[in-house]
């Protein structure tokens, strides 16, 4: 199972996105290239469905078919694509619970620490005396 099985389940999802399953060279890589830029959700869902289909080959198994059109997904596509996709357990979501703030109390006689505040000016400050401890 690789990235190979993965590229081949998001060619059938965009074909059957498409209507009749019929997509051109153009529209399929213009689907693909933004699904597989989307996110890591999308990688992996399709990860979790080339774990159900490690030997899959679309062209060899038919699901799709290459012609002047374009490519177009058959009827086998179409159930074998829903047959990995029905057998995929849901992502258990966990109940909402409510959340309280933490609140920490100090001692109210801790001093307050003092951080500096590096800005433009100091970073200046300190390259003048790193410059002039250089000729020095």
């Amino acid at each position: 199972m690789g990235r190979g099985v993965s590229f081949q389940i998001t060619i059938l999802k965009v074909l059957a996105g498409h209507p009749e399953g019929r997509a051109t060279l153009a529209d399929l890589r213009r689907d693909v290239g933004i699904l597989t830029s989307s996110g890591a959700d999308w990688s992996q869902r399709m990860k979790r469905l080339a774990a159900r289909a490690p030997d899959l080959d679309i062209f060899g198994q038919g699901f799709v078919i290459r012609d002047n059109a374009g490519w177009h997904l058959t009827a086998v596509g179409r159930e074998f694509l829903q047959s990995i996709e029905t057998r995929m357990p849901a992502i258990p979501v966990a109940p909402e619970r409510a959340i309280s703030p933490v609140v920490v109390a100090l001692p109210a006689d801790r001093p307050r620490a003092t951080f500096p505040v590096i800005g433009r000016n100091m970073r200046r400050r300190r390259r003048r005396r790193e410059a002039s401890s250089l000729t020095a």
